[in-house]
């Protein structure tokens, strides 16, 4: 065997029954993960859920008080030596009187690998002699992104990614991240931006309270709370009145348009003409991310 074909045949990330504790805080409750090479995966969940706990322990900075975490069946402090891993944190720390080009530098020499190319594929090659002090916060990320790369790992962990940037920067990384990902490499990203998470990731995993609730395609996360969306055009309607309709779970108004959350769209829609006939531009959608994110997180308030 190859080992090109061994490293398919290994998983990317393998978390089996992995519990941690802080004091008397459990952030990580006997959670299971498994990703296979050239996956594009987001985690989700609320502030506390262990997420970042998740990224430490990924990384080879934390230990599990129990269970196990391999990289490409390594030990993560292993697998990050080896080049194998590249991590971009939101507050990892960039020396503010180096240059971009030589703090990239730095950990392109413990890796042998050119700075170049890194620079290039993050975006920053005309910030190459900019101080970093001198650097806005988008450009910041854009170069933590540039260090992450600069060692061609197999497997990109990133932690709110495109916070700080721009509209039009935060695209630019997109697509150089859809570039980086065509070539087959792994990509575990944590993001509050789930309009990303709906669009990019080949796979959703929700973390609430140190374990896994829901893991998916979107669709298939989505799927887990029934229910439809529908709009209209509802002339003197108050929220209460719609939210007493059949088939409506909520309702809310803004500037003469509700929003009905339904568990019977079709009880809901004919309700809703038979007492509001002057109802318009009526519009039904399938709950998306966000609707199910919420749903799921909601939970842990029960």
């Amino acid at each position: 065997m190859t080992q090109t074909q061994q490293r398919t045949r290994v998983p990317a990330v393998e978390v089996s029954g992995v519990r941690k504790r802080f004091g008397e805080v459990r952030a990580l409750d006997g959670i299971d993960l498994t990703i296979a090479p050239g996956e594009v995966v987001a985690l989700l969940g609320p502030n506390g859920a262990g997420k970042s706990t998740a990224v430490d322990l990924l990384l080879g900075l934390a230990r599990p008080d129990s269970g196990s975490v391999r990289v490409f069946g390594l030990d993560p402090r292993a697998a990050v030596v080896a080049g194998r891993v590249g991590a971009m944190l939101q507050d990892g720390a960039l020396l503010p009187d180096a240059t971009v080009a030589e703090v990239v530098g730095m950990v392109a020499a413990l890796h042998r690998q050119p700075v170049g190319a890194a620079l290039d594929r993050a975006g920053v090659g005309d910030l190459a002699g900019r101080r970093c002090a001198a650097l806005s916060g988008g450009q910041k990320q854009r170069v933590r992104f540039a260090v992450a790369l600069v060692s061609e790992p197999d497997l990109l962990v990133l932690d709110e990614p495109t916070a700080a940037m721009d509209v039009e920067t935060r695209r630019q990384f997109w697509r150089s991240m859809r570039d980086y990902t065509d070539a087959g490499r792994t990509v575990l990203f944590a993001t509050h931006y789930l309009e990303e998470a709906e669009e990019f990731a080949d796979r959703v995993v929700l973390v609430r309270r140190g374990r896994v609730a829901a893991d998916g395609t979107v669709a298939q996360v989505r799927a887990t709370v029934a229910g439809r969306t529908l709009t209209a055009a509802v002339p003197g309607a108050t929220a209460d009145r719609l939210a007493a309709l059949p088939g409506v779970r909520s309702a809310q108004v803004r500037a003469g348009r509700a929003e009905l959350a339904c568990a019977d769209s079709d009880a809901a829609v004919r309700a809703l003409l038979a007492a509001h006939p002057g109802a318009r531009d009526i519009e039904i959608s399938a709950l998306g991310l966000e609707d199910a994110f919420l749903a799921l997180t909601a939970q842990e308030q029960k």
